[in-house]
């Protein structure tokens, strides 16, 4: 069951067109943007179509357009989610400000799960009975059917001045044949400026998340470079260099790198430096040996023979278990 689904998921690349489509095909609605579902109420209607009796439809507002009666909304949503034991989080603060993406990735969501519910076959379902129960949901359905028979009604008045005879049309008002296709050239034009602008703000919706995601980023790296233990480094320096860097300019990533190769060349210089070091400890105490070795066998030549005879003897019957 797809109750969480990754952001490649091919669920997010299903198109504006093909969700609207669902939708209004689903609940008998006539929706012409995503971000007229950003009330809530479509989302509880589809939980409803896909789990028939567990959305309590008389709470569910259709006519909420201020943002307490969104969230109301929601909240019947969240609730049922806890009850399916759904983990998917809603960003209710996003949808309720009826952005175009925002709206359009939930809904893409709201698809995936549904189709992955008795493959996404609903059966004896009467979205125009339900939503009687709902606030403003009668209305919601007669905006639905309203469209829809006046759409057919307007392309059967275009079909009716067409087929006119041309001499009544001639006799009436000359230009009528000319000015008949206008309205629809309009409409038409109309939609397809809706259309993309409704385009243009997903894109920029979609470039400010991006932003955000990098800034996001480099305000991690801006916090580790912080650390006490770390920021005297000179790899931290010269990152630093580049975050905080004013303008777009080539010297600056000359800069930091400059700072790395100092870095490495004292490291180096102070490797060679502590070799002589070391070699003149190692002669010094080669010295304090070969000294003390003379002075040992200066002392036991200075020995007389009964002193020699003595130490010997001394040696060989104490009790030491030293062996000659």
């Amino acid at each position: 069951m797809a109750t969480n689904i990754g952001m490649m998921d091919s669920a997010y690349f299903v198109g504006r067109s093909e969700i609207l489509a669902w939708i209004n095909s689903t609940l008998h609605l006539n929706l012409s943007k995503v971000e007229e579902g950003c009330a809530g109420a479509i989302h509880c209607q589809l939980m409803d179509a896909v789990h028939p009796g567990i959305v309590p439809m008389h709470k569910v507002n259709f006519e909420a357009k201020n943002e307490y009666e969104m969230i109301q909304n929601y909240k019947v949503l969240q609730d049922v989610f806890n009850k399916l034991k759904i983990t998917k989080n809603i960003e209710v603060n996003k949808l309720v400000k009826g952005r175009p993406l925002d709206n359009l990735e939930f809904l893409q969501w709201m698809k995936r799960y549904c189709d992955s519910i008795n493959s996404g076959v609903i059966h004896n379902y009467n979205p125009v009975e339900r939503r009687e129960a709902c606030k403003g949901g009668k209305e919601a359905g007669k905006k639905g059917t309203s469209s829809q028979s006046s759409a057919k009604s307007a392309t059967a008045v275009v079909k009716s001045h067409s087929t006119q005879n041309p001499r009544k049309s001639d006799a009436s008002n000359g230009h009528v044949p000319n000015q008949a296709p206008k309205p629809t050239k309009v409409s038409s034009g109309s939609s397809a400026y809706d259309e993309q602008i409704t385009e243009l703000k997903l894109s920029i919706d979609s470039l400010e998340k991006e932003r955000d995601f990098y800034f996001g980023k480099l305000r991690d790296i801006e916090i580790l470079c912080q650390t006490p233990e770390i920021e005297h480094l000179s790899v931290v320096e010269a990152i630093k260099r580049i975050l905080y860097a004013t303008a777009d300019d080539a010297s600056v990533m000359a800069e930091a790198q400059a700072l790395i190769s100092e870095q490495k060349e004292a490291e180096s210089a102070g490797v060679i430096s502590e070799e002589p070091g070391d070699s003149l400890k190692l002669e010094t105490q080669k010295r304090k040996i070969i000294n003390n070795l003379d002075v040992d066998v200066a002392a036991s030549t200075t020995l007389s023979p009964r002193q020699r005879l003595s130490d010997a003897s001394d040696v060989h019957f104490s009790s030491s278990p030293v062996i000659i």
